[in-house]
């Protein structure tokens, strides 16, 4: 039996017990008439009404996954507090490409808030939304802010900010622009003023922020080189922020004093993804984005494709390498395919891009009859990839112990062979006798799920970290809240990533 009870329920939905209802009131009723009470109350408690109108959304459970396609239940926060929900997602750090993706469904499952959040309150959906822009996948988070209605002041600023980093920002101003009460900020009114070229508004607004101390620092600053171009030509250049806004990355970039997004977090890449900075910096973009899956691997395969490579070394030989390897795989000549992959997966492994590497073309390599290297190579290509069942298969009849125990991994089972492979035993041992946290396992009975699976991620980093008892618990721990498929993966590619010193 599970050790979770809604994972035994085909379609379980919280069951909501029914309000009792107040007893009738009795015109008969023969309650003495008491003169020493007063005529009337002393005071008036008028209670507080939310309003919102038939058939909307309840923003603060709004998701892009319905629970069918995740198969977690609407009930994944409720029990928790928000503080603590919070705390977690802000400090998640996935250990491999496989807990990476359960938390990027994780913040975008159609589930209910945190009950001590309140229905109407937008504050957890906020937080989700800001994961998904630390990690990069702002259209994941615009198309979540779309469907809840971006347009209100607990979102407005998520969506500015979304607006800006992808250039989409027409839509937010021109909701400014008709809703000035929805942000107190005042750079965000100049640039939306300047932006639609009413130049006498965005320098009022500009000069009033400035005289009562509401625009001040770099914000001032970029603002008056931004209104006074002639100016800005006369001034020297701004030093480079160490954590700029995403206002003021576009406002560097619009006088002329643009930031290199490679040193800046992860959620600026995605403004070079156009190639407009040049292909060096797209590719480069492009990577650091699919590293951690916010950016889809076909969509690097079409930035490395688009056109030969212009130099050599760096990112050039990954072109080269991928290219190569494409063209020998419609070849089909297996001598130049095993030559081509054993050159590919060394540049993949250097840019730690194994698991999108093995995405794209884990599944071609599958009925291939390579030798020696290659052959192994293959298989571990296939092990990283979304066929890794299948290449458990394969492994069984050819392989040697290693693919063996990666087989046994791949399929749920205790490995009966030893592996030179980083933690094998605190991998065998979380599927030969798998002994989940029992204080997690109580608390996703608690509805309280979502937070079991990020402590059990926090787990799991600590044992990828080298503690092998958390390593084996957070992987049974993975399994006994029905996220099987995710344990697996996760404990392959520990396996693989790890002693090819390739995690991301």
């Amino acid at each position: 039996m599970s050790a979770i009870d809604w994972l035994g329920r085909e379609g379980a939905q919280p069951s909501i017990a029914p309000r009792a209802a107040p007893p009738p009131s009795d015109p008969r009723s023969t309650q003495p008439f008491r003169p020493d009470e007063p005529p009337v109350a002393d005071r008036v408690v008028v209670p507080e009404i939310e309003v919102r109108p038939l058939g909307a959304p309840d923003v603060s459970a709004v998701g892009l996954l319905p629970t069918r396609v995740t198969g977690l239940p609407v009930s994944l926060w409720q029990g928790s507090t928000p503080d603590r929900l919070s705390a977690l997602i802000a400090e998640a750090e996935p250990a491999v490409p496989a807990l990476a993706a359960l938390m990027n469904t994780l913040m975008l499952a159609e589930a209910d808030p945190p009950d001590a959040a309140g229905g109407s309150d937008a504050g957890f959906l906020a937080v989700r939304v800001m994961r998904l822009i630390e990690d990069g996948a702002l259209d994941a988070a615009a198309a979540l802010l779309d469907r809840a209605g971006p347009d209100r002041r607990a979102l407005f600023g998520l969506w500015f900010d979304v607006a800006l980093l992808t250039g989409r920002e027409a839509e937010p101003c021109a909701a400014l622009e008709a809703n000035p009460r929805l942000t107190e900020a005042v750079a965000p009114r100049v640039f939306c003023a300047a932006r639609s070229s009413d130049w006498p508004r965005a320098q009022l607004a500009f000069e009033t922020g400035r005289a009562l101390g509401e625009l001040r620092g770099r914000d001032a600053d970029l603002l008056e080189r931004f209104l006074s171009p002639e100016m800005a030509e006369e001034l020297p250049a701004l030093p480079p922020p160490r954590d700029p806004s995403p206002l003021q990355f576009r406002l560097h970039e619009a006088v002329g004093e643009p930031l290199p997004a490679r040193s800046l977090k992860r959620r600026f890449a995605v403004a070079e993804l156009s190639g407009d900075h040049g292909w060096k910096a797209q590719i480069e973009a492009a990577e650091r984005l699919a590293r951690t899956g916010a950016l889809a691997e076909n969509r690097l395969l079409g930035i490395y494709t688009e056109r030969s490579p212009a130099a050599s070394g760096g990112v050039w030989e990954r072109v080269e390498a991928v290219q190569d390897l494409e063209a020998a795989l419609q070849s089909g000549d297996a001598d130049r395919i095993g030559g081509t992959l054993t050159r590919a997966w060394a540049r993949m492994r250097e840019a730690r891009l194994l698991v999108p590497f093995a995405r794209l073309f884990g599944g071609q390599l599958a009925g291939l009859r390579l030798d020696g290297p290659a052959a192994d190579l293959a298989l571990r290509t296939r092990f990283l990839s979304e066929d890794y069942e299948e290449a458990a298969d394969s492994a069984v009849r050819t392989g040697g112990a290693e693919a063996r125990f990666l087989a046994a991994l791949a399929r749920g089972r205790a490995p009966v062979t030893d592996a030179d492979l980083p933690q094998a035993d605190a991998l065998a041992a979380a599927f030969a006798d798998p002994r989940p946290a029992t204080p997690l396992t109580v608390l996703a009975g608690e509805a309280r799920l979502g937070e079991a699976i990020l402590e059990t991620m926090a787990l799991f980093r600590s044992g990828a970290a080298g503690n092998g008892g958390a390593l084996t618990e957070a992987i049974a721990t993975l399994r006994a809240l029905g996220l099987e498929d995710t344990a697996r993966r996760a404990a392959l590619q520990l396996a693989i990533l790890g002693s090819e010193d390739a995690r991301p």
